[in-house]
């Protein structure tokens, strides 16, 4: 395995560049990944967009990923895995990037811009990509027209589509598209049959670091509502993260942690609010979001139970649409929920 620090090369297929962005729930950053054998290669989301992220990328693209091909752009297709800003604010700078490495190399030749790709969320659906957070438009509205590949319609993004196949120039599979919502609604995961391997975004966060060995991350896996995660991979590449070996066995380890979760969720929805909720205002019969995060993470630190929250908010609206829980009224953690339907597993807490 070739490393240079923040850019590695885990496979003759993948090169993982780092964001520059650590932090807490980052960890060492989001990691981006080009993807191919030669150029043109496809480039796995951006990074948040800080300054020191484009000389990564830039040495990265001329050494571990140099072009074989010089005639050819260094990068055809970007996809976004998911619209929050870590992984899609250096969306500008890279596609300046690509055009002067492209025009360094070949300088007054035309050139070719990539193709963005992403998941559309659709007009209908609710969710976080509705609040003040959602700055992809405004992103995307400012971007010159020349840095980019449109669609034959106009639009900067081309809709990926579950199922959908990425191949290498050879015609050898190289990325395959699953829709995995969960962490949000436009979230994907790209098997990589080559390397026998699953790039799982933040669908299945590795921050074991952070909540513990064996706890499981506030964020919805998004695995348990496929049937068909059954590809052939052992090694996942998360978003954030060290890659992990064993990979079926982690995704097993969060279904079974997601669905025990959903089970403590509906079993504080068939209990009496505890007493000393009561004494602190709460009224009685009114579950919302933050009393069950209350329940459910009381030993826990509170700077934990906001993220843990969001989390919690994912499993009620996977619930209300299997028809066991019914928003009453609310918003945000506030919002109130019903039990509908008891499922004989669910304890009464």
């Amino acid at each position: 395995m070739e490393d240079l620090g923040d850019i590695t090369r885990l496979s003759k297929h993948v090169v993982r560049v780092l964001g520059q962005n650590p932090g807490k729930f980052t960890l060492q950053g989001t990691n981006t990944y080009i993807i191919g054998t030669q150029n043109p290669y496809i480039l796995i989301d951006t990074g948040e967009g800080l300054p020191e992220y484009t000389p990564v990328l830039s040495k990265a693209l001329t050494t571990l990923s140099a072009p074989t091909i010089p005639y050819l752009p260094d990068v055809s297709d970007i996809i976004i895995s998911h619209w929050h800003f870590d992984h899609v604010g250096g969306i500008p700078s890279v596609l300046a990037l690509l055009k002067e490495l492209w025009e360094r190399r070949n300088s007054g030749t035309p050139y070719v811009p990539p193709r963005l790709h992403k998941y559309p969320i659709g007009d209908a659906l609710k969710g976080e990509h509705n609040s003040h957070y959602f700055k992809l438009p405004k992103l995307i509205e400012e971007l010159s027209k020349e840095l980019y590949t449109a669609t034959p319609n106009g639009d900067a993004f081309h809709d990926l589509q579950e199922g959908q196949l990425f191949k290498e120039p050879s015609g050898a599979a190289l990325l395959h598209v699953l829709h995995t919502p969960g962490h949000t609604v436009d979230s994907i995961c790209l098997h990589v049959p080559q390397d026998r391997a699953l790039y799982t975004a933040d669908t299945s966060e590795q921050d074991a670091a952070f909540w513990g060995p064996g706890a499981t991350t506030p964020s919805d896996s998004g695995f348990d509502t496929r049937q068909d995660i059954d590809l052939e991979y052992v090694t996942l590449y998360p978003a954030h993260g060290a890659v992990v070996a064993n990979g079926r066995e982690t995704i097993s380890t969060y279904i079974k942690h997601r669905l025990e979760r959903e089970d403590q969720i509906l079993g504080v929805l068939n209990s009496s609010i505890p007493a000393e909720l009561l004494e602190n205002g709460v009224q009685a019969g009114h579950w919302t979001t933050w009393n069950i995060v209350r329940v459910i993470y009381k030993a826990y630190p509170e700077n934990l139970w906001i993220p843990a929250a969001r989390g919690i908010d994912l499993h009620l609206t996977k619930l209300e649409g299997e028809g066991f829980v019914k928003r009453v009224g609310g918003e945000a953690t506030e919002t109130e929920w019903k039990l509908l339907v008891s499922p004989p597993s669910t304890p009464n807490l």
